[in-house]
């Protein structure tokens, strides 16, 4: 009687028969490209909350990577020292921002006093109402103890921003819109009353109840008007509209 036939089994499925499998398979190598570009930002997000809750002093790297989710030697690779880290951290939150100032005062073709209310209200925007604003009690306050960062804090934020305000500045001088000042001077007023909105909301905000109905957007508006109002090359005087020559 002759023997049936028997159909060859079918093969065993692969890791790669199966679409579903194939498609994480290629997709892994590319996650974990993503994920690794993605480490540097996740670092930065990481150093900044907590040197802004902690300090410079009391932020050590061990505490960053592990916030982070990564090997202290992983957070060597990219930054070799605390020091290195702080520099990144003003270098991508502030110094960027100044650096679109600059680019935005080349481009804008208004008035310098619409030019002045731009460059301090998005720098409250992007900044003043941010984590990193943290950054301005915390360097105040231990700048004697890291004068090296201090050094480069100076270079890197408050020298460039100064010469940001002092072009904005100048340049309604020059146009006749404004009058004549210290521009130096002129430079500190305008930056005072936002240090004074950081180190209130950093500082006294939690526990000074008289001061925490401050609307930061209405405080830094009225302070604009009135600083570009005596800025302005024309005043009211007695009803009247006299030029700085008469004043």
């Amino acid at each position: 009687m002759p023997k049936p036939i028997v159909p060859p089994a079918a093969p065993a499925p692969s890791a790669t028969s199966c679409p579903i499998k194939a498609a994480v398979a290629g997709l892994a190598p590319r996650l974990r490209q993503r994920r690794k570009a993605a480490r540097p930002q996740e670092l930065l997000e990481a150093a900044l909350t907590l040197f802004v809750e902690k300090g410079l002093a009391a932020t050590r790297t061990d505490d960053v990577a592990r916030l982070a989710g990564v090997s202290k030697g992983t957070l060597y690779l990219y930054y070799p020292s605390k020091d290195a880290l702080f520099k990144a951290v003003v270098h991508h939150y502030l110094v960027q921002v100044i650096s679109e100032g600059t680019d935005l005062l080349d481009q804008f073709e208004g008035s310098a006093a619409e030019l002045l209310r731009l460059l301090m209200q998005t720098w409250w925007t992007r900044v003043g109402a941010e984590k990193v604003a943290g950054l301005v009690p915390l360097i105040m306050a231990e700048s004697a103890h890291f004068p090296e960062l201090a050094q480069f804090y100076v270079d890197q934020v408050i020298d460039p921003s100064r010469r940001l305000l002092g072009r904005a500045i100048q340049r309604g001088i020059d146009r006749g819109e404004f009058r004549g000042v210290d521009v130096h001077m002129a430079v500190l007023a305008l930056m005072a009353p936002v240090h004074f909105l950081i180190m209130h909301q950093h500082s006294l905000a939690p526990c000074a109840s008289m001061l925490t109905g401050i609307d930061p957007q209405a405080y830094l508006d009225i302070q604009l008007t009135l600083l570009i109002d005596g800025l302005s090359a024309r005043t009211q005087r007695g009803g009247e509209e006299t030029s700085p020559s008469d004043a």
